[in-house]
């Protein structure tokens, strides 16, 4: 007993340590790194740079660099270059990374350098230094579908929602808003969180297609994406706040890190053609239309019920082979497409013959045979525990339409490169964009978005509000 009585005595002399809560989920057996200043950088040969890993913020399709932070960091990457001393030269290495998570990697040392892309809250407990402003007091606008309702005022959405990604700067905007509303007796401004699979242009697309009712987004990411949505509205004169700087982070103890970005950012131009490449690549993509209408709440009324029964049987859930049916078909049970694909899922006849079904003419043997399909996709190739069950389904999903071997492939390769290769959505899709372009990164996101759609009117899309889910 004194022995025990001895060790807790010296247990309680030791120093607790103080913790603060880390932006996003807890990262299992990450610890913190040793310091990493400009010379210890230079002689790794190595700026380990973590972006949002938003499409807005960071994304490479087919060589082409498109996202808003490419050009700054290719330019900085240059003027370090031409400024070394001893002639050595470094290369970037891009670590993408959900934006909530971003300064909670950089203290535990993860990274070097955090460049978000967007205006990024810093919360008490992170220990961050700040470079100076890219972009000054930048506007957080309200977003709109054109031919909605106008606002005059931020009082007009009292009681009305927002549609926000995951560390939206606009959250922390609304929280002053809504206690000024409070003081007049009014009700809040009400915040739906989207989910995580959505970055913020994936909202912006939701908003122009008529899912979400209107969104919230720095004017320049508004400005910019409107030039490939043009059914998109930008209110500009609906400023929800307008004293945010968009930064550079980097941790305290990387001084001289801070000072080349500042001396950097002193005489940085943005080059004027900078949205060519993503206005090429993107204009015709991001058109996600709302499968919520009169005519397709009719139509998926009429298939509901075999829809149902095929996805009970393979372990699914309905409204995500109700979103994969309104992709391939706009749920057309007649629909014809390219190499015989047929019908309202729009299944092979060589893909059905590999899951024993001969006849997928009508909707039973169509929808039975692609959901067997998918069934056998998910159990031989991403039977995985370390799998989720979305990211599941997104690569089940992406092995539908790319086939799994190929799927496979860019995961090893993700792995290779450093990225999660249990994660499609922003992770093994970087891979998907690079090697083969936007074609299946952009079939994934459109039937997850039509299932998103669809999951947040399940209660009136299932009769006395009976779920229907996968066990």
């Amino acid at each position: 007993m004194s022995r025990l009585l001895l060790i807790l005595c010296l247990l309680a002399m030791l120093p607790l340590p103080v913790s603060a809560r880390l932006a996003g989920p807890p990262e299992v057996g990450s610890q913190t790194r040793s310091a990493r200043d400009l010379p210890t950088i230079r002689s790794s040969g190595e700026l380990r740079v973590l972006v949002n890993q938003s499409r807005n913020s960071s994304g490479s399709v087919k060589g082409q660099s498109i996202g808003v932070e490419y050009h700054r960091l290719r330019a900085f990457e240059q003027y370090l270059n031409r400024n070394s001393r001893d002639g050595r030269s470094l290369t970037l290495k891009i670590i993408p990374k959900a934006k909530d998570q971003l300064l909670g990697a950089l203290q535990r040392g993860e990274g070097d350098l955090v460049a978000p892309g967007e205006l990024l809250n810093v919360r008490t407990g992170h220990d961050v230094s700040a470079s100076t402003a890219i972009r000054r007091e930048v506007p957080l606008v309200l977003v709109s579908k054109q031919g909605n309702r106008h606002y005059r005022s931020l009082e007009q959405l009292a009681g009305r929602s927002l549609s926000l990604p995951a560390g939206s700067a606009v959250g922390e905007a609304l929280r002053l808003i809504n206690q000024q509303l409070a003081d007049r007796k009014l009700p809040p401004i009400v915040v739906e969180w989207v989910d995580p699979s959505l970055a913020v242009e994936d909202v912006l697309e939701m908003v122009q297609a008529g899912i979400f009712e209107r969104t919230a987004v720095e004017l320049p990411i508004a400005e910019r994406w409107a030039k490939v949505m043009p059914k998109l509205r930008v209110d500009k004169h609906l400023v929800l706040a307008r004293d945010g700087d968009m930064k550079w982070f980097v941790r305290p103890d990387a001084p001289m890190l801070r000072a080349s970005i500042d001396r950097f950012f002193s005489g940085y131009q943005s080059p004027a053609d900078q949205d060519a490449a993503f206005q090429r690549v993107y204009r015709r993509l991001y058109k996600v239309h709302s499968p919520l209408g009169r005519n397709e709440r009719q139509r998926l009324e009429k298939v509901r019920s075999v829809l149902q029964q095929h996805a009970e049987q393979q372990g699914f859930d309905w409204l995500m082979l109700a979103a994969l049916a309104f992709k391939e078909s706009t749920l057309n049970p007649s629909a014809r497409g390219a190499s015989g694909a047929t019908g309202l899922m729009q299944i092979t006849p060589a893909a059905a013959r590999s899951v024993g079904v001969s006849n997928i003419q009508n909707i039973d043997g169509n929808v039975q045979a692609s959901s067997k399909y998918l069934a056998m996709i998910r159990r031989n190739f991403f039977n995985s525990p370390q799998l989720n069950e979305r990211e599941r389904m997104a690569f089940v999903l992406a092995g539908y339409n790319l086939g799994p071997q190929r799927v496979q492939s860019l995961r090893a390769e993700a792995r290779r490169r450093g990225l999660n290769p249990n994660q499609w959505f922003f992770q093994v899709e970087r891979v998907a964009m690079e090697q083969m372009g936007m074609g299946v990164v952009s079939y994934v996101n459109a039937v997850n978005k039509y299932y998103l759609a669809y999951d947040r009117e399940r209660y009136l899309l299932e009769p006395q509000g009976r779920r229907l889910t996968a066990n």
